[in-house]
């Protein structure tokens, strides 16, 4: 298995995984949207996204979104995304991809990768702390819908 970052030439690769993602996430599937909305953040550079391959087949993938930490005036990370094809689960693939994205945020310099996931989402937990990250006991997350 390689971890790499992927480009615009892949979409075709990434789109049936962030097709799946959204689904695990209880959203409709849409090929022509899932494709649409990763052509965007590739053309405008609004993303890193970093994919699991193996013999020629996409594994799985996370997409990390820049921000930046106003009280450390630095760079951060916030790893929106993390969906692992289901026949390649329980393989190492998903910590593969976190530790992949830890490399990538070390090596531009940011001070700081965060997420979240859905309470109910043990099984992502368990890897998630297994690789190092710990749950925040500080801050409580809001949110407001817009639209």
């Amino acid at each position: 298995m390689n971890v790499r970052l992927a480009s615009v030439w892949d979409i075709d690769l990434l789109v049936p995984l962030f097709d799946a993602y959204r689904q695990f996430y209880k959203q409709p599937s849409d090929i022509g949207a899932a494709r649409s909305f990763l052509k965007e953040r590739f053309e405008h550079q609004q993303s890193i996204i970093l994919m699991a391959i193996e013999d020629g087949e996409a594994l799985g993938f996370t997409q990390l979104y820049p921000a930046f930490s106003s009280t450390r005036l630095a760079r951060t990370l916030i790893l929106n995304d993390l969906f692992v094809a289901s026949d390649a689960r329980k393989r190492g693939v998903g910590r593969a991809l976190l530790d992949a994205a830890r490399d990538y945020g070390n090596r531009i310099g940011a001070v700081r990768l965060s997420l979240s996931t859905a309470i109910g989402n043990t099984t992502a937990q368990r890897v998630y702390e297994d690789a190092g990250w710990t749950r925040d006991e500080q801050f409580y997350a809001y949110g407001i819908a817009l639209a």
